[in-house]
């Protein structure tokens, strides 16, 4: 998600520098992974596991796979398109194990090239497709608008991204249409050794349903290079502050993040 420089990043820099160890490009490129809007292509593998709720003992795996594009429209905009593809798998949730696809969700954010006063943010449209199989799926499309607002200073990014999804039209058998809020506060740390400490929720409403679901998320991600292929891999706990009835308890969070730089 030309790459965005976060301009007010003196103090990370000047860290970098002075660790030979390390190049300058690869502590900026971790702070690209932590900016949602950077002109950056990455390909981030999120493996979730859930547990409790449900009929009791219940699990949960939801792999996301979350490509994000980046286009340059001009030299001074970009568009950066970023993908949710979710591959779901529940044991004891509803009774039987079940797996297959979620909806897919495809955000379109335009964005300047270059932050200001470490200022970045991208706004645009948000699509929910019906894509998703056994179960899985709310069975209608969705729009609504999407944005995201961020500021690096010294080694620390935080920011906000924030969606609204309206569904068009209601499901097939009549249910209410989709109409949910999503919102994700985050806050990042990176080292001079490319190590990024994480802090964030996932916060959606569910206004047909008056539901919040409030996973709470902090770990760590650390930038390598495995054959010459830049790699982000992380792991983070996780823990529900709110949730629907049946919902999870606590989970775990793998990542793995295929980064290509320009």
């Amino acid at each position: 998600m030309s790459a965005p420089r976060l301009a007010s990043g003196l103090a990370l820099l000047a860290a970098a520098a002075a660790a030979p160890a390390f190049g300058q490009s690869d502590v900026d490129l971790a702070a690209e992974l932590a900016n949602p809007v950077a002109a950056l292509i990455s390909v981030p593998f999120q493996n979730n596991l859930d547990f409790g709720g449900g009929t009791g003992d219940a699990f949960r795996y939801n792999l996301n796979i979350q490509p994000v594009v980046p286009v340059t429209l001009t030299p001074s905009w970009n568009l950066i398109v970023r993908t949710i593809v979710p591959v779901l798998y529940t044991e004891r949730v509803y009774d039987d194990h079940r797996a297959g696809l979620g909806d897919i969700t495809q955000s379109f954010f335009f964005s300047p090239s270059q932050p200001v006063n470490g200022i970045t943010w991208g706004l645009g449209p948000a699509v929910l497709y019906p894509s998703g199989t056994n179960g899985y799926s709310q069975r209608q499309w969705g729009v609504g608008p999407t944005g995201v607002l961020l500021r690096q200073s010294g080694p620390w990014i935080f920011g906000a991204l924030v969606n609204h999804i309206w569904g068009m039209g209601g499901a097939p058998d009549g249910s209410e249409a989709v109409n949910a809020t999503f919102l994700q506060p985050f806050l990042n740390y990176i080292t001079p050794s490319q190590t990024t400490f994480f802090l964030n929720t996932e916060t959606t409403y569910d206004w047909s349903r008056q539901q919040w679901t409030v996973p709470i998320n902090a770990g760590v991600n650390q930038l390598v290079s495995i054959g010459g292929q830049r790699v982000q891999v992380g792991a983070g706990i996780r823990y529900f502050a709110e949730k629907p009835d049946g919902g999870p308890d606590w989970g775990i969070r793998l990542n793995l993040v295929f980064v290509f730089p320009k």
